[in-house]
């Protein structure tokens, strides 16, 4: 729960961001020396620092790193799991913009532009969608694509949001929103929490088109029962923490998300 003399510091209207302003590029990496080099060498010049995060690798991931990218920022996680290695470099960016994106190559670096297109054009926080059109996934399984159907419905209910995607872990915000966000988690459901949180901050939502694809190599550490349970879990317990109804009003003047995301071209 965001308390009043926090959010207060943050009430004004979201204006966008001047166009000079900076990218970070989160990256949280444990074991990916297969596909990291593919992950970085797609990422494009609007990205102004890539930090990555890792996770005690045991191979060659940061030898292969900074060999294709020199200027990478190499952050030592602190905690265990997926959440706490995003904490770890959100805290550890510099940007105006903090990007965050998996390294195993199920995501685009290329979609990045139009997540910053939408932080640059009046919104404050910006999640890749599976389930619109535009995007897809080459990945999901039927049973983890049910799952993520009913976390959504439950999500949607509760928040009174009409979101179409929720465990998906592309995304983008303003880093002047940090302390807003309040993070906690320390897996896969990061993903859920950082989007209740951003709900409740009353912070302005946009979702743009993703592409997901089968990461290049190796296996995923998701396990669908154990990470979808730990969702629901943050789901809920958002949704209890609720906000102050003094507060409800100004939130609402200020949620909202894009009325038909579409691609930069």
């Amino acid at each position: 729960m965001v308390d009043s003399s926090t959010r207060a510091r943050f009430a004004h209207a979201t204006k966008g961001v001047d166009a000079t302003a900076t990218v970070s590029l989160v990256i949280p990496v444990r074991n990916e020396a297969r596909n990291v080099a593919w992950v970085l060498e797609q990422i494009a010049e609007d990205v102004d620092e890539i930090i990555l995060v890792d996770g005690a690798s045991t191979d060659a991931t940061l030898i292969t790193a900074q060999r294709y990218r020199p200027d990478i920022t190499v952050v030592p996680q602190e905690g265990v799991g997926k959440g706490s290695a995003l904490r770890t470099g959100f805290l550890a960016a510099t940007g105006d913009i903090i990007v965050m994106m998996d390294a195993d190559g199920s995501m685009a670096p290329q979609e990045i532009r139009h997540y910053i297109h939408f932080l640059r054009n009046g919104y404050d926080f910006v999640k890749g969608s599976r389930f619109i059109a535009g995007g897809g996934s080459l990945d999901i399984t039927p049973f983890r694509k049910m799952g993520n159907r009913f976390l959504l419905a439950v999500f949607n209910s509760l928040y009174d949001s009409d979101l179409t995607d929720l465990c998906y872990g592309f995304c983008a915000f303003h880093r002047r929103y940090l302390e807003l966000l309040q993070l906690s988690a320390t897996g896969f459901e990061i993903e859920a929490e950082m989007t209740v949180q951003a709900m409740q901050a009353g912070l302005r939502i946009a979702e743009v088109p993703s592409l997901e694809m089968p990461r290049r190599s190796g296996k995923s550490n998701l396990r669908a029962v154990r990470d979808g349970t730990r969702v629901l879990r943050t789901v809920l317990r958002g949704h209890r923490s609720g906000v102050s109804g003094h507060l409800l009003d100004a939130i609402s003047q200020r949620r909202g998300r894009a009325p038909g995301p579409s691609l930069v071209t």
